[in-house]
């Protein structure tokens, strides 16, 4: 097979209306040429991570129109479009799977091409770690004070399944899925450079991991600790089993 006329092949002619609307020709150029890359897995490397800042790209521009019709209070916008991140959110986590099809050996050729870049770098990945504040002020400010609720009154005491609790449970799951993304985004730092190796700052790993214990909408997660911790106090932590005693 001639690899060098599949190689043209791949970049197109860029001059189809789907190219020119694409923009495929300067998309495809994106990744290094095929006959500078250090090894076979290179492309792959460079293409999950250009994607990835797609994805977050796509997840921020969304966030920022979910933020305004939270200041409108439409809640059905609002659930449509958290939809649309919490997709993504969850492509981003399974295309990180590609990568484990790369042998350690293989990603130190690539790491010694990264100079001292690393994820942390991410401008996506650093827009993420910033947006969810403004979204947190726009859905206290108009579904909680504005209507006298709290966090508490929406999941315990006056629980009715409102607007305020699905857009809760939307900023949840938003949440959720980032800190799932960071812990396979960690365990594949495990896979190929291992546990207690030097990051490309110098840093040990475990302290990348910090991160990952940070919520960002700390109520979302406390409410349910306080519900259980109620719950028990009224019904006993420890009940007994429901065939009797053995």
């Amino acid at each position: 097979m001639n690899r060098e006329h599949f190689y043209e092949l791949m970049g197109g002619e860029g001059t189809l209306d789907y190219e020119l609307y694409l923009n495929t020709k300067t998309l495809l150029s994106c990744q290094g040429k095929f006959h500078e890359f250090c090894n076979k897995d290179e492309l792959q490397f460079q293409i999950v991570h250009q994607v990835e800042e797609l994805w977050m790209k796509l997840i921020a521009y969304t966030l920022l129109d979910i933020d305004e019709y939270l200041q409108q209070e439409n809640t059905n916008r609002v659930i449509t479009l958290f939809r649309r991140v919490h997709i993504a959110q969850k492509l981003m986590n399974v295309q990180l799977a590609l990568l484990e099809t790369m042998s350690p050996k293989e990603y130190q050729e690539i790491r010694k091409r990264l100079g001292n870049g690393s994820g942390q770098e991410s401008p996506g990945f650093r827009v993420l770690l910033k947006i969810h504040q403004p979204l947190w002020n726009s859905f206290e400010t108009h579904y909680l004070k504005k209507h006298g609720l709290t966090i508490e009154k929406i999941y315990d005491t006056e629980y009715s399944h409102s607007d305020a609790y699905v857009v809760a449970e939307a900023l949840a799951e938003f949440d959720e899925l980032f800190q799932k993304f960071r812990h396979e985004h960690m365990q594949l730092i495990h896979r190929t450079i291992g546990f207690n190796a030097k990051s490309l700052k110098g840093r040990p790993v475990e302290i990348l991991e910090e991160g990952m214990g940070q919520k960002f909408f700390s109520e979302l997660w406390e409410i349910r600790t306080r519900m259980t911790d109620k719950w028990g106090a009224e019904y006993g932590v420890k009940r007994n089993p429901l065939g009797g005693h053995h």
